[in-house]
């Protein structure tokens, strides 16, 4: 579990350094350890506060350096890291990982939640999940899967590029579900988290998939995390099941690119990024709202991008917690953390949301009001990077 202090704050410092490569010292805005060149032994080496921070976290600073943790111990990591130690560790998720990887991340409610009945809407109906015209970057150029490690393997979840008020139209800020970073009050951070936009551009079946190459399956390259923050609620609150920390499951992840974009940001390299609307109209102002994913649950493998239209209803899980949107999907698990698209105040397309939770059975999903709490999250990752 999280520190008091780091809970606190609810941060994570990721580390983006690749495991394989050495290089030069680089200056770390806001304390996160670098690694110093040292190409005796044909290695990095590793600075002595980074071997500490690593040892803290029952990690072998030699392994770590020769990517061996890749094989860590997932439930002592999970029970008892203090930090999200993210390395990029080159070619980990090769086609067939990234294929592989459909074990969405638990995070399902009963069909029927009690709550305050002033604020929750009745149930809506059933929205058949369609999907999106390919190529996906030509119709939702922001939207992709993420992928990372948890104590059951690979899992997956989906993710939004969105803007930097700090690094306007360079934003390499990303969009996520707070349980698809962190698995909250029993456990910690997770780890490998990549980004693939675009993922599977092209729309191909789980069969052709298995022949093709990666560049079909990850068009704009993999970008991993080198910073994720999410709210101190989802860190103390959340839970696998039931809808404990839903209403503030949200979470922004700074990315940089596995091999390299050509000194192109994420938004430069995809052409897009989404506005984040904090102060979205109340519901019966909202004529509609988009949400995307690739869900990864049956009766769905993860590999397609698929989207849910639906006019938002009001969703009460606690009754002294803010009220969630709620619409009817069919959209199952690994659609969490995708994007949630509608007009903002200035009527032009914000995302105001991302999936959270939805029934066992499927058939509706629900997702966060973005308010203060979001707002603190996101732009505290942007003024980190400011100017980078």
């Amino acid at each position: 579990m999280p520190s008091s202090a780091l809970a606190a704050t609810a941060v994570a410092a990721v580390l983006a350094l690749t495991a394989t490569a050495c290089g030069p010292e680089e200056d770390n805005a806001g304390g996160t350890p670098s690694a110093s060149a040292g190409q005796s032994d044909g290695k990095v080496t590793i600075p002595d506060d980074l071997k500490n921070r690593l040892k803290e976290h029952g990690i072998d600073p030699d392994k770590w350096r020769d990517g061996e943790w890749k094989n860590w111990d997932k439930d002592k990591w999970l029970r008892e890291a203090k930090d999200f130690v993210n390395p990029i560790i080159e070619d980990l998720w090769d086609p067939d990982r990234m294929r592989d990887a459909d074990k969405p991340p638990e995070n399902p409610v009963d069909n029927d939640i009690s709550g305050d009945d002033g604020v929750t809407d009745p149930t809506p109906a059933p929205v058949r999940a369609a999907g999106v015209a390919t190529p996906y970057n030509d119709n939702a150029p922001e939207s992709g899967k993420l992928l990372f490690d948890g104590p059951k393997g690979s899992m997956v979840c989906s993710a939004t590029v969105v803007k930097d008020p700090a690094n306007p139209g360079k934003s390499n800020m990303v969009w996520t579900a707070g349980h698809c970073v962190h698995a909250g009050k029993e456990g910690g951070w997770y780890r490998n988290i990549a980004f693939v936009p675009a993922y599977n551009n092209d729309g191909l079946s789980l069969a052709e998939l298995e022949t093709a190459p990666k560049e079909k399956i990850a068009p704009y390259g993999l970008w991993w995390g080198q910073w994720a923050q999410t709210s101190e609620q989802w860190i103390e609150q959340g839970a696998a099941t039931g809808g404990q920390g839903a209403p503030y499951d949200f979470a922004v992840l700074h990315v940089t690119p596995e091999k390299g974009a050509g000194g192109k940001s994420l938004e430069e390299t995809v052409g897009s990024a989404l506005p984040v609307e904090f102060n979205a109209p109340a519901v019966p102002q909202i004529a509609e709202m988009t949400a995307t994913g690739y869900p990864a649950a049956p009766p769905y493998d993860g590999q397609q991008m698929l989207q849910c239209k639906d006019k938002p209803g009001r969703l009460s899980v606690f009754k002294e917690q803010p009220t969630m949107y709620r619409i009817g999907c069919t959209m199952t698990g690994g659609s969490s953390g995708g994007g949630w698209v509608a007009a903002g105040q200035d009527g032009k397309p914000a995302l105001v949301s991302n999936t959270s939770i939805g029934p066992v059975t499927a058939g509706w999903l629900a997702g966060p009001r973005l308010g203060k709490e979001a707002e603190g999250i996101y732009r505290a990752v942007s003024e980190k990077y400011a100017g980078q």
